[in-house]
């Protein structure tokens, strides 16, 4: 089978999954790269007539190009769920990708927020408008339940309702998420200057948060909300964007003992947990041996046995 005809029907499989637009285009742009070099380098149109030996030159070619361990990976995975498909089809025999020798991606302690730092990040806004109370609100919000960035773009108005949020994640898959009484406060306020500033206004999408205009938050109108409250806060040093406030309400939930690993997976909406240990490389060595202590078994019997 000619490979463009197969890769040509495993993006209209995507399509019908409902893959989000970014994920489409990584694709697209991934095997445009496999198949030029497989045609051109080493002379392949058949899907069939791909070995193992094929792929690991193209992988071995990103890595003498420069490219980062962890982008060969990613690469990798979405070779790799392409030949899953295949075999699912039975196109093919086996996933000859699995074959192929992944480098190691090194382990980067990211400097992740400390609670006094999202706390001056809030208050780096105020209630006087409705922009500085709705940059509080999205400031909190992604604090406390760690959504994605499009997924608080797109949040509804109808589904923040009393005390929870009904969330539209990757894939179209719905979560609740509950609301603290503490981000609730801060929802309540923002509710009615938006509904006061908007008394007059033409709202042109039905969005929990809106730009000045009426119109749903830009990806960077969003970036440009975070990296302001990271200026007013004074934090130096450290990434400053909507995803750190998904690591830092992640590293929070472990850091707490409140949440084990599969029901902060459910929370932060990953498919899979091995997406979610991740966030684990964002905590320090000492956090890590802290929270081991924390969950000594002899300590918490020790503690049982005290009257």
């Amino acid at each position: 089978m000619e490979i463009e005809d197969v890769l040509e029907e495993y993006i209209y499989h995507c399509q019908a999954r409902a893959f989000t637009p970014k994920t489409l285009i990584n694709k697209q742009q991934e095997y445009k790269q496999l198949k030029k070099f497989l045609k051109e380098r080493r002379g392949i149109t058949e899907l069939e007539s791909i070995t193992v030996f094929d792929l690991r030159a193209y992988v071995r070619g990103k890595q003498q190009s420069g490219l980062k361990p962890q982008s060969i990976v990613c690469m990798c995975k979405n070779i790799s769920a392409f030949f899953n498909w295949c075999v699912g089809e039975e196109y093919l025999k086996e996933n000859i990708m699995k074959k192929v020798e992944l480098p190691k991606v090194p382990k980067v302690i990211h400097k992740g927020f400390t609670g006094e730092e999202v706390q001056a990040m809030i208050d780096a806004f105020t209630y006087e408008n409705y922009i500085s109370a709705r940059n509080k609100a999205i400031i909190a919000m992604l604090s406390d339940i760690g959504l994605r960035s499009i997924e608080l773009r797109t949040l509804t108005v109808e589904n923040v309702k009393g005390n929870t949020i009904l969330v539209n994640g990757k894939g179209n898959k719905e979560r609740m998420l509950s609301i603290s009484p503490v981000l609730k406060k801060i929802l309540i306020k923002y509710e009615r200057l938006r509904k006061q500033y908007f008394s007059d206004k033409i709202i042109r999408a039905d969005r929990y948060f809106l730009s000045y205009t009426g119109d749903e938050l830009s990806h960077v109108g969003l970036y440009n909300i975070i990296k302001l409250a990271g200026k007013r806060a004074g934090i130096e040093g450290k990434r400053v964007s909507p995803h750190s406030f998904r690591h830092f309400y992640s590293v929070q939930c472990l850091n707490n003992g409140n949440l084990d690993l599969h029901s902060l997976s459910l929370l932060l909406g990953h498919s899979e947990v091995t997406t979610t240990q991740r966030y684990l490389s964002s905590m320090s060595n000492q956090q890590l041996l802290n929270k081991a202590v924390a969950s000594s078994p002899l300590m918490n019997l020790n503690r049982k046995s005290i009257r």
